[in-house]
Protein backbone atom coordinates (compact mmCIF):
# COMPACT_ATOMS: atom_id res chain seq x y z
CA UNK A 1 0.00 0.00 0.00
CA UNK A 2 1.71 3.36 -1.06
CA UNK A 3 0.84 7.13 0.51
CA UNK A 4 0.56 9.93 -0.96
CA UNK A 5 0.26 12.57 1.86
CA UNK A 6 -0.34 10.46 4.39
CA UNK A 7 -0.22 8.39 6.86
CA UNK A 8 -3.73 9.52 6.94
CA UNK A 9 -5.52 9.02 10.84
CA UNK A 10 -8.90 7.57 10.38
CA UNK A 11 -11.06 4.92 9.44
CA UNK A 12 -8.24 1.81 7.64
CA UNK A 13 -7.83 0.89 4.28
CA UNK A 14 -9.66 -2.48 5.24
CA UNK A 15 -12.71 -0.76 6.77
CA UNK A 16 -12.77 1.12 3.25
CA UNK A 17 -12.32 -1.83 1.39
CA UNK A 18 -15.26 -4.17 2.93
CA UNK A 19 -17.72 -1.12 2.66
CA UNK A 20 -16.28 -1.32 -1.15
CA UNK A 21 -16.88 -4.62 -1.57
CA UNK A 22 -20.85 -4.09 0.58
CA UNK A 23 -22.01 -1.80 -2.38
CA UNK A 24 -20.53 -4.10 -5.00
CA UNK A 25 -22.34 -6.58 -3.99
CA UNK A 26 -25.72 -4.42 -3.42
CA UNK A 27 -24.84 -3.03 -6.99
CA UNK A 28 -25.05 -6.84 -8.17
CA UNK A 29 -22.10 -6.67 -9.60
CA UNK A 30 -19.65 -9.28 -10.19
CA UNK A 31 -16.29 -10.01 -11.49
CA UNK A 32 -15.53 -6.24 -11.61
CA UNK A 33 -12.19 -4.44 -9.80
CA UNK A 34 -12.31 -0.99 -8.18
CA UNK A 35 -8.97 0.77 -7.33
CA UNK A 36 -9.72 3.57 -4.36
CA UNK A 37 -7.09 5.81 -3.51
CA UNK A 38 -6.58 7.90 -0.15
CA UNK A 39 -4.59 11.40 -0.39
CA UNK A 40 -3.93 14.32 0.52
CA UNK A 41 -5.08 17.85 -1.17
CA UNK A 42 -2.35 18.89 -2.71
CA UNK A 43 -2.60 15.43 -4.89
CA UNK A 44 -6.32 16.05 -5.71
CA UNK A 45 -5.75 19.73 -6.51
CA UNK A 46 -2.77 18.83 -9.36
CA UNK A 47 -5.75 16.09 -10.27
CA UNK A 48 -8.86 18.09 -10.31
CA UNK A 49 -6.03 20.83 -12.46
CA UNK A 50 -4.46 18.60 -14.96
CA UNK A 51 -7.79 16.52 -15.90
CA UNK A 52 -10.56 18.49 -15.03
CA UNK A 53 -9.31 22.10 -15.53
CA UNK A 54 -10.50 23.31 -12.03
CA UNK A 55 -7.74 24.39 -9.85
CA UNK A 56 -8.62 23.81 -6.86
CA UNK A 57 -9.03 20.68 -4.50
CA UNK A 58 -12.28 18.08 -4.31
CA UNK A 59 -13.57 16.14 -2.15
CA UNK A 60 -13.64 13.12 -4.71
CA UNK A 61 -12.74 12.34 -8.17
CA UNK A 62 -13.72 9.22 -10.63
CA UNK A 63 -11.43 8.15 -13.64
CA UNK A 64 -13.55 5.14 -15.22
CA UNK A 65 -12.19 2.23 -17.10
CA UNK A 66 -14.91 0.14 -17.81
CA UNK A 67 -13.11 -1.97 -19.25
CA UNK A 68 -14.70 -5.39 -20.66
CA UNK A 69 -13.67 -8.83 -19.48
CA UNK A 70 -11.42 -9.98 -21.58
CA UNK A 71 -8.04 -12.45 -20.82
CA UNK A 72 -6.02 -8.82 -21.09
CA UNK A 73 -7.73 -8.32 -17.58
CA UNK A 74 -8.06 -11.64 -16.29
CA UNK A 75 -11.41 -11.88 -16.67
CA UNK A 76 -13.00 -9.32 -14.69
CA UNK A 77 -14.47 -6.11 -15.53
CA UNK A 78 -11.69 -3.15 -14.60
CA UNK A 79 -14.24 -0.03 -13.29
CA UNK A 80 -11.69 2.47 -12.62
CA UNK A 81 -10.06 4.71 -9.70
CA UNK A 82 -11.72 6.39 -6.79
CA UNK A 83 -9.74 8.96 -5.51
CA UNK A 84 -10.56 10.52 -2.25
CA UNK A 85 -9.29 13.46 -0.31
CA UNK A 86 -8.86 12.26 3.34
CA UNK A 87 -8.12 16.28 3.97
CA UNK A 88 -11.19 17.57 2.44
CA UNK A 89 -13.19 14.67 3.79
CA UNK A 90 -12.07 15.57 7.19
CA UNK A 91 -13.26 19.23 6.37
CA UNK A 92 -16.88 18.20 5.42
CA UNK A 93 -17.59 15.52 8.50
CA UNK A 94 -16.76 18.29 10.59
CA UNK A 95 -19.25 20.73 9.24
CA UNK A 96 -21.58 18.10 8.49
CA UNK A 97 -20.77 17.05 12.41
CA UNK A 98 -20.81 13.22 11.23
CA UNK A 99 -18.22 10.97 11.54
CA UNK A 100 -15.16 11.04 8.94
CA UNK A 101 -16.07 7.10 7.87
CA UNK A 102 -19.41 8.08 6.91
CA UNK A 103 -18.46 10.88 4.91
CA UNK A 104 -15.71 8.76 3.19
CA UNK A 105 -18.21 6.19 2.89
CA UNK A 106 -20.54 8.64 1.19
CA UNK A 107 -18.06 9.77 -1.47
CA UNK A 108 -16.61 6.52 -2.07
CA UNK A 109 -19.97 5.60 -3.47
CA UNK A 110 -20.55 8.99 -5.11
CA UNK A 111 -17.53 8.10 -6.79
CA UNK A 112 -18.27 4.00 -7.54
CA UNK A 113 -21.45 5.79 -9.32
CA UNK A 114 -19.78 8.08 -11.24
CA UNK A 115 -17.57 5.13 -12.60
CA UNK A 116 -21.05 3.70 -13.06
CA UNK A 117 -22.08 6.30 -15.90
CA UNK A 118 -24.08 8.55 -13.00
CA UNK A 119 -24.26 12.32 -12.96
CA UNK A 120 -25.21 14.62 -11.50
CA UNK A 121 -26.02 17.92 -14.29
CA UNK A 122 -29.46 18.46 -14.10
CA UNK A 123 -31.74 18.37 -10.85
CA UNK A 124 -33.42 15.10 -11.79
CA UNK A 125 -29.87 13.42 -11.74
CA UNK A 126 -28.93 14.79 -8.61
CA UNK A 127 -31.86 13.47 -6.78
CA UNK A 128 -31.49 10.09 -8.73
CA UNK A 129 -27.76 10.45 -7.98
CA UNK A 130 -28.02 11.62 -4.32
CA UNK A 131 -30.74 8.45 -3.44
CA UNK A 132 -28.60 5.94 -5.03
CA UNK A 133 -25.45 7.29 -2.76
CA UNK A 134 -27.51 6.95 0.30
CA UNK A 135 -28.59 3.68 -0.56
CA UNK A 136 -24.99 2.73 -1.27
CA UNK A 137 -23.87 4.06 2.48
CA UNK A 138 -26.91 2.49 4.15
CA UNK A 139 -25.58 -1.18 2.71
CA UNK A 140 -21.52 -0.03 3.37
CA UNK A 141 -22.82 -0.04 7.12
CA UNK A 142 -24.45 -2.72 7.37
CA UNK A 143 -22.98 -5.23 10.09
CA UNK A 144 -23.43 -8.41 7.48
CA UNK A 145 -20.06 -9.55 5.06
CA UNK A 146 -20.47 -8.54 1.71
CA UNK A 147 -20.47 -11.15 -0.91
CA UNK A 148 -17.28 -11.30 -3.00
CA UNK A 149 -18.01 -10.00 -5.91
CA UNK A 150 -14.56 -9.58 -7.18
CA UNK A 151 -10.54 -8.35 -6.82
CA UNK A 152 -10.64 -4.65 -4.94
CA UNK A 153 -7.89 -2.61 -5.10
CA UNK A 154 -7.49 -0.02 -2.05
CA UNK A 155 -4.46 1.89 -2.14
CA UNK A 156 -3.40 4.88 -0.20
CA UNK A 157 -1.95 7.07 -2.95
CA UNK A 158 -2.55 7.67 -6.71
CA UNK A 159 -2.26 4.94 -9.09
CA UNK A 160 0.37 5.43 -11.89
CA UNK A 161 0.03 6.72 -15.34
Amino acid sequence: MTTQGGPFEGPSAATLRRRAEKMISHLALQGVELSIALVDDATIHTLNRDYRHKDKPTDVLAFPLDEKVSAATGGRRLLGDVIVSVDTARRQAGQRRRPLLDEMTMLLGHGLLHLLGYDHQTDEQEREMTALTVELEVAAAQRRKATRAGPLTVRRGRRGG
